[in-house]
């Protein structure tokens, strides 16, 4: 059976390493610990004398002083793991943690999950064909060398890395090495560790290398494993789960979170709040139990970005519009029907194509498999109809030979809604009103990925304000936003009300609106 060596690098907080010690190593693991140097003498001394009488938990030999970004951290990690190679013979994994991770599986579950399979778990993308550094210098890491800091020494980082390029002093990296990059939290085999250990002392010109490299971390053991153990006996991906925001920080967890930690698909979360102690005694609780029964939906991370998006008119990375100099005709005439319940919307525009002659399509920038003609390719994906959104419509005009053309969005499409309303054609707007049940919402929530199929009650009830609110509100901006031609006809409301906004919308009769109006069970869910 797996025994697990956690490798923990912590800063801070002497308390609670004591308790994420005794925590990890209760229930037959053991734990190598690393202090920062930047720490007082009398945490480390506290820490050691709280843990002397546990033969699972043991230290780096020395400690040093680690900086963000540096060699430092890499070599607080080899200390910690060299002595947990001497210290635990039994040790079959070897898995990197910090004082902020905290297990979001029990010891059992996590022990047969490394059992089923015998491979390595660490991110190990290619340095520089992957897209994984998203902002910040990318080759200069490697092809520079570093020995300042660029948070602590900005002006002299910089001021280093330019006289470097002035002077062509680029280097070379290693021949033999395919230089590799991910999140520094992995698991490894022990015989990969100790073939990690062997190859760094018989080469020391590769830890020459990522000794001057920034952000080591990120690429040291990444690339080595990568080197010395076979392609297949690797998955390339971290059991720890985090989550960065817009702004690049990692995301903290709090006390109620944590059913939507258990959720996820991975044995440790980073980073747990220091203050949350409720939180970290349930999930110290829980690495100790036998507990096998986990619901893995794996939402959290777009439960993070539909949360943190409320609220804002305008989105980091929303969809340009790439065809604004495009018109789709003066002479044309665009029918939008905005509804939030897809099946409602479908109900009344087959009711529409029944009384009267004017072409329609559902959903087709909300739902991959709407119906639509060959049009060429365009109509082929989702991103392709968004992207050349005007010139779809304009050539669904022209497929039916036709100066008016009904189709449906969700009452979320506000952007694609301006952007037709700009255009020099007529655009004119229905919207829906529906009543929302908590029973709609919850399978809304799960249709888009916001709560996964087994997510627990408690989770679904903490979210359900949130999802009525987000409903409430995309009617809010349609009304707000006072788009000529506008109508609302609502399931609050009888077909005598609902038949002169069907009438205006659609330029119909009243006794052909009234028949509309009538559609049997057109609200029902």
């Amino acid at each position: 059976m797996a025994r697990i060596a956690f490798i923990l690098l912590c800063h801070k907080n002497p308390e609670g390493i004591v308790q994420q010690a005794r925590q990890l190593s209760a229930v037959g693991d053991f734990v190598s610990i690393h202090l920062d140097a930047r720490a007082p003498r009398q945490a480390y001394l506290q820490v050691r004398a709280e843990v002397a009488d546990n033969p699972n938990v043991t230290f780096a030999r020395r400690r040093v002083r680690c900086g963000w970004g540096e060699w430092s951290l890499v070599q607080a990690t080899i200390l910690a793991v060299e002595a947990a190679v001497e210290a635990f013979p039994r040790a079959t994994h070897f898995y990197m943690v910090s004082g902020d991770c905290m297990a979001i599986k029990s010891a059992a579950y996590a022990h047969r999950f490394l059992d089923e399979r015998d491979v390595d778990y660490i991110e190990s993308f290619d340095f520089f064909e992957s897209d994984w550094i998203k902002t910040g210098i990318k080759e200069e890491r490697l092809i520079y060398r570093h020995i300042f800091n660029e948070r602590t020494q900005k002006k002299v980082f910089y001021w280093m890395l330019d006289a470097q390029r002035r002077l062509g002093l680029r280097r070379r990296i290693p021949a033999d090495l395919q230089v590799m990059i991910g999140s520094q939290w992995w698991c490894l085999r022990r015989r990969t560790v100790e073939a990690v250990l062997a190859f760094a002392r018989a080469r020391p010109d590769v830890v020459r290398f990522f000794r001057t490299s920034w952000i080591p971390d990120e690429t040291y053991f990444q690339t080595l494993v990568r080197h010395l153990v076979p392609e297949q006996e690797i998955i390339s991906r971290t059991l720890t789960f985090l989550m960065f925001s817009d702004y690049g920080m990692p995301v903290t967890f709090y006390n109620d979170q944590y059913d939507l930690l258990l959720s996820q698909d991975a044995l440790f979360a980073r980073k747990i709040s220091p203050d949350a102690q409720d939180l970290r005694k349930r999930l110290g609780d829980l690495y100790a139990s036998d507990r096998q029964d986990f619901v893995v939906s794996g939402e959290g991370r777009r439960l993070f970005q539909f949360l943190t998006g409320r609220g804002r008119i305008g989105r980091r990375f929303a969809p340009r519009f790439w065809e604004t100099e495009t018109s789709l005709g003066r002479d044309k005439e665009l029918l939008i029907v905005a509804c939030k319940k897809w099946h409602v919307a479908k109900r009344l525009l087959g009711s529409i194509k029944h009384h009267t002659n004017i072409p329609a399509i559902d959903y087709l920038f909300n739902e991959a498999d709407t119906w639509l003609p060959d049009l060429g390719g365009i109509q082929s994906t989702l991103e392709k109809r968004t992207r050349h959104r005007r010139a779809l419509i304009r050539m669904l005009f022209e497929y039916f030979e036709s100066d008016r053309l009904i189709i449906c969005l969700d009452t979320a499409s506000i952007d694609l809604m301006h952007d037709f309303y700009s255009d020099r054609s007529t655009t004119r707007l229905l919207e829906i009103s529906c009543t929302f049940d908590d029973g709609y919402l919850i399978g809304h929530a799960k249709r888009v990925g916001l709560a996964g199929a087994d997510a627990s009650p408690e989770a679904i009830e903490r979210l359900l304000p949130t999802i009525r609110h987000d409903v409430v509100y995309e009617s809010e901006r349609i009304r707000d936003s006072n788009f000529a031609h506008y109508n609302r006809i609502s399931d609050r409301q009888g077909p005598d009300d609902n038949t002169g906004p069907i009438g205006r919308f659609l330029s119909v009769s009243g006794e052909v609106a009234r028949d509309i109006a009538e559609t049997p069970h057109l609200f029902v869910d």
